[in-house]
């Protein structure tokens, strides 16, 4: 039970880490003008409409923030958790890439298109699926490899 809380919290943190980096390249494609206004964005004004909620711009930005943060933590925490339980015959990094576009592939051809946030990949801007992928691959990657970090900074 204390190792798979220990793992939903290393998780957690990790999924943090992993949700700044993908962030980042998300972030560049933006300002390269690569993809146009970003999925959290879109996902918390959309949320805020249906909720009827009025607010400032700044409002909406850092609650879009704040709920990314949480939602890769979140993600995050799970991947920590199937990592220590389950034993899949590939490295960590890879294990964390391919979780990483499973969850793009989830929330990107599954909820957000069914709530009519965002069109599915095949019939969005033509850039923006590979740049949010490729975030997810990051965002994987990162959180797997802060994950196996951090057991081995706790074994030794």
């Amino acid at each position: 039970m204390q190792g798979s809380v220990m793992a939903l919290i290393e998780g957690a943190i990790s999924g943090v880490l992993g949700t700044l980096s993908m962030s980042t390249v998300m972030l560049a494609a933006r300002r390269a003008g690569l993809v146009g206004q970003l999925p959290p964005e879109r996902i918390t004004e959309a949320a805020l409409d249906a909720a009827g909620q009025r607010r400032s711009k700044e409002m909406q930005h850092a609650l879009a923030v704040m709920l990314h943060l949480l939602f890769g933590a979140f993600l995050g925490s799970f991947f920590g958790l199937l990592h220590r339980r389950l034993r899949v015959p590939l490295g960590t990094a890879l294990q964390g890439t391919v979780y990483g576009l499973l969850v793009w592939s989830v929330n990107y051809k599954g909820w957000i298109p069914a709530l009519s946030i965002l069109p599915p990949p095949e019939r969005d801007r033509p850039d923006r699926p590979l740049i949010v992928a490729l975030a997810h691959a990051v965002y994987g990657w990162t959180t797997a490899t802060a994950v196996d970090a951090r057991k081995r900074s706790t074994r030794q």
